[in-house]
């Protein structure tokens, strides 16, 4: 693509940081028995650490699991045309100690799906990555054949 490609520019952990507080739902990667997986979920930054809140299942348990984690946020600021990506690796931890809970109910956090979510983890990282980047007109992309009517499918 030469010199038309769009740049894309790396951002510092600080720059992703405040990203992530303009954003509440993520994507949030983790092992589960032989495969990997992915759930969306609500989070809060706290101190440098993400928290998010959740009922007992396969996402909670592949967390706490001994398998790193990762947790993506994505957004699209439409006024400048462009959009980031922040990735967030480490491991989850359980919140239990009753001062860190305490702390932690003042959160905003509001899960999209009624029940309990009466646990509360920590991803806390060992790596904080980030990019920025223009996004082009979608036109750019047609081909001869973008708007040839397709057979419906049986």
């Amino acid at each position: 693509m030469g010199n038309d490609e769009p740049s894309v520019r790396e951002l510092a952990v600080n720059e992703c940081w405040a990203l992530l507080r303009t954003e509440s739902v993520g994507r949030l990667a983790v092992w589960v028995d032989d495969h990997p997986d992915i759930f969306p979920l609500n989070y809060a930054v706290d101190r440098g650490t993400i928290v998010f809140r959740s009922g007992r299942g396969t996402k909670v348990s592949a967390a706490l699991s001994d398998a790193p984690v990762a947790l993506e946020v994505d957004g699209y600021e439409a006024p400048a045309h462009e959009a980031w990506s922040v990735v967030i690796k480490g491991r989850a931890e359980g919140i239990r100690e009753i001062d860190e809970l305490m702390d932690t109910v003042d959160l905003p956090l509001f899960p999209w799906q009624a029940g309990a979510k009466n646990l509360f983890v920590r991803l806390v990282p060992t790596l904080v990555t980030g990019r920025r980047f223009p996004v082009v007109d979608p036109t750019i992309w047609h081909t001869p054949f973008s708007n040839v009517r397709r057979s419906p499918p049986e």
